[in-house]
């Protein structure tokens, strides 16, 4: 038990020094780096995209096949060499098809010339993202999760500001920027493997005779075809914008992306703390305390992340006021995807609980369904609102989701995650905000995005107390305040 809490504070130490330095990044270096030639930012991201959602095919679900399997596994050698062989003819899969219809890809997404010229750094990414995966999971299952984790959030975001600052102030420039910056994908690689490879846990017997090859490879696939489903919805809008409309759309809605994105951070805590929870009440097929825990995640996330999400929506003109004009027209963007996020994690643990009963193949099925609603109503919304319409079609598509998703718990084991509480908590986080919209604005963007955050949690968490709306926040909220008056 030492081991797992040692390991998840590093992590938590990780994540969270990573999202500040990707906000920083985000909203302070790039719009400013990228102001005059914004179609440059819009590059990046989609070659990290694309790079993202064909690494995902490429590996076949190798990762967390190496992860389940290794335990049991006794030829360990033949493991891995099973897990490098698949993800490497995977690479070399991809290659062949773009080398062979290089140009009907580029026709038919649509590519501008400057995707063209720069898509081959894409195949590049694709190789070093599928064997760090595969690194990440043998460190992993060696119990070492936090160097990883470290190499990916905090190591590459330093590494990625300091190449971004040496182009702010042109000591580079841009193509020669552009080849640094993907250069620390290899470089992560190259860490992960020296380390690996420095603790002996790299093994390779050139054999496939102890495995099971068509339980992995079966594995494997249905691995594959749900994880690529969540790859796919939340790369998709962007991966759209830039085939319907342009790379400059896609820089601006990557900055207002990463904002509304923001919302879900903070619950993601109750959902980590409550996941083994819910895993150990299944093994005892104990529903009382599943419904109880369904409820508590769901009434924990909606108080956590819809004060977050009412802080980010009454400033976010004096954000906006804070960036660069041309990237000042995300404000619906913000809304959309931070209301798309908050009635995702006010549905609470309902992906959990469907994977870890014994409808969990639904799991695979609701999420097929996600992409194909995802694309529908991006080709429908992008080319009459632009990326306010890439939003609305995230918000709609995650609606439906999750009321697909909470149905299906409902007829299948007769529970639902709301309850009083939840209209109640909507309800004060609706006079909330029109109290805060009342009061004065201070004079400068910044100071009031903190006077006013700063009220809406003042005025909020008594409000929480008063109506006992989570007995778990309540508890904390006492909890902490008794050790400052002590």
């Amino acid at each position: 038990m030492g081991i797992v809490r040692n390991q998840s504070i590093k992590n938590s130490i990780s994540f969270y020094i990573g999202m500040a330095i990707g906000a920083i990044n985000t909203v302070v270096i790039y719009p400013n780096v990228f102001n005059d030639y914004p179609e440059h930012l819009g590059l990046i991201q989609i070659i990290i995209a694309y790079a993202i959602v064909i690494s995902t095919f490429s590996s076949l679900g190798i990762p967390k096949t190496f992860i389940k399997f290794f335990p049991s596994i006794k030829q360990k050698g033949q493991l891995y060499f099973f897990s490098l062989l698949v993800p490497f003819f995977g690479f070399l899969f991809s290659s062949f098809i773009y080398i062979l219809f290089k140009d009907d890809i580029f026709r038919v997404l649509n590519a501008s010339d400057l995707l063209q010229d720069n898509f081959f750094y894409i195949l590049l990414l694709v190789f070093f993202i599928c064997f760090y995966d595969l690194l990440t999971a043998i460190s992993r299952s060696f119990l070492n999760a936090a160097t990883p984790v470290f190499i990916n959030e905090v190591f590459l975001k330093i590494y990625s500001m300091s190449m971004l600052l040496l182009h702010w102030f042109d000591i580079v420039d841009f193509t020669t920027f552009l080849q640094i910056y993907l250069f620390g994908y290899f470089l992560k690689f190259a860490i992960l493997f020296f380390l690996q490879w420095k603790a002996k846990r790299l093994e390779i017997n050139f054999s496939f005779d102890d495995l099971d090859l068509k339980e992995l490879l079966r594995f494997g696939f249905y691995v594959l075809i749900g994880g690529a489903s969540i790859i796919i919805v939340t790369r998709l809008d962007m991966m759209m914008i830039a085939s319907l409309l342009d790379l400059e759309q896609v820089a601006f809605y990557t900055i207002a992306f990463f904002i509304g994105n923001a919302i879900k951070i903070p619950a993601r805590s109750v959902s980590a703390i409550s996941n083994p929870l819910l895993a150990k009440a299944w093994e005892q097929q104990d529903m009382k305390e599943i419904k109880t825990l369904y409820i508590k995640s769901s009434i924990n996330q909606l108080i956590i992340g819809g004060i977050f999400f009412l802080c980010v929506w009454i400033n976010v003109d004096n954000i906006f006021a804070l960036l660069p004009d041309k990237f000042q027209e995300g404000k619906w963007v913000v809304f959309y995807i931070g209301l798309s996020q908050l009635i995702n994690i006010s549905c609470g643990l309902n992906g959990a609980i469907i994977i870890n009963s014994k409808y969990y193949k639904y799991d695979l099925y609701t999420n097929m369904l996600l992409v194909f609603i995802t694309i529908a109503t991006n080709y429908i919304f992008i080319p009459v609102f632009g990326i306010n319409g890439a939003a609305m079609a995230t918000a709609i598509s995650l609606l439906l989701f999750n009321i697909l998703r909470l149905f299906l718990i409902k007829i299948k084991m007769d529970i639902q995650p709301f309850n009083l509480s939840t209209v109640k908590t909507v309800l004060l986080l609706s006079l909330v905000f029109v109290i805060i919209n009342i009061l004065p604005a201070v004079s400068h963007p910044f100071f009031d995005i903190v006077f006013k955050s700063l009220m809406a949690i003042t005025v909020f968490i008594p409000l929480v107390l008063y109506f006992n709306l989570s007995d778990d926040i309540s508890g904390m909220i006492k909890d902490i305040r008794k050790r400052l008056l002590s």
